[in-house]
């Protein structure tokens, strides 16, 4: 990260908060390898608050730089016009990801909206902060296909695609993550919403101690698995999709749904369809769907890949 590539990031961020977008967004993805010397480097607009993100530790002489950059940056007339309020560098590449304080307002929490939608995100705590931005169609295309459906939300996270789901009138919706913390937050996503929770299941197990619950609580109009690609004595993406993928026969109902999504950089679609048709070959693949402008990437299978099949 040289003083060339800082000066593109000031620029690039010049840009974005001169007309600052009304919900939150990425404005900054330098993981798409579109800018050189900022592959380690995004900035996420959180409705007042920027999080400046470093995915790799840098050399002392150019975090300075970065850090003189982006002090320079809230002095000037387009930061004051912004209504930016906080300024924070997140260490994603430590253990506990801390989360420095740069300029402004001490925030450990914030609520922000996507699509109409509220969402609290934690700031400082976690390596994640409670919303993948990229995950953003995702959400979308759940909200407008769930009306009168009974979802299945594998690794539930914070419940995302939960709150979408009921948005768009699901009937019920059953969240599964072996984090109770995050479904916890997940509840309080739907309050923020106004949602009826007594619509909404929450299951804090191990997927695959679980199939029977799973199961029982079933058949599902639509199931979205969305996993990290490795989860410490529980899940690991390349070894354990295809187990999943070979029950969604008794989980779905005759016509279901399923969003299966991989957001590793080295795994393409071609994992899924091919997964599929060796695993649940009922199911066909119907459509990719796009990613968000902004998370452009010069390799577009080392995005994130969230495709929908369905069953008959």
């Amino acid at each position: 990260m040289n003083l060339d590539a800082i000066a593109t990031l000031q620029q690039q961020l010049t840009t974005a908060l001169d007309n600052p977008p009304g919900e939150i967004r990425r404005i900054f993805h330098g993981r798409g390898r579109r800018w050189a010397g900022l592959e380690h480097v995004t900035v996420d607009w959180l409705q007042g608050v920027v999080l400046v993100s470093l995915f790799r530790e840098v050399e002392q002489a150019e975090l300075d730089a970065l850090k003189a950059m982006l002090a320079s940056l809230t002095q000037s007339p387009t930061w004051q016009g912004s209504g930016a309020r906080t300024l924070l560098l997140q260490h994603r590449y430590l253990l506990e990801s801390s989360v420095e304080l740069l300029w402004g307002e001490a925030v450990d929490e914030c609520v922000v909206s996507e699509g109409g939608l509220r969402f609290k995100l934690d700031l400082g705590k976690k390596q994640n902060n409670g919303l993948f931005l990229d995950m953003r169609y995702g959400r979308d295309w759940v909200r407008a296909n769930a009306a009168g459906r009974t979802v299945l939300n594998l690794f539930a996270y914070t419940c995302g695609f939960s709150v979408a789901a009921i948005a768009g009138g699901a009937e019920r919706v059953v969240n599964l993550d072996m984090a109770s913390s995050a479904l916890s937050r997940g509840r309080d996503n739907h309050r923020l919403n106004d949602h009826d929770v007594s619509r909404v299941g929450f299951l804090g197990h191990e997927l695959f101690k679980s199939w029977g619950k799973v199961k029982k609580l079933g058949p599902y109009d639509l199931v979205i698995i969305d996993p990290p690609s490795f989860q410490k004595g529980s899940f690991a993406l390349t070894r354990d999709y295809q187990k999943i993928l070979r029950r969604l026969p008794e989980l779905l109902t005759e016509q279901g749904l399923v969003l299966a999504c991989v957001n590793d950089p080295g795994i393409g679609p071609d994992f899924l369809i091919q997964g599929m048709q060796a695993e649940a070959p009922e199911l066909r693949f119907v459509e990719r769907l796009e990613n968000p402008p902004e998370f452009e990437d010069i390799d577009a299978d080392a995005g994130l890949k969230a495709l929908v099949f369905r069953r008959g």
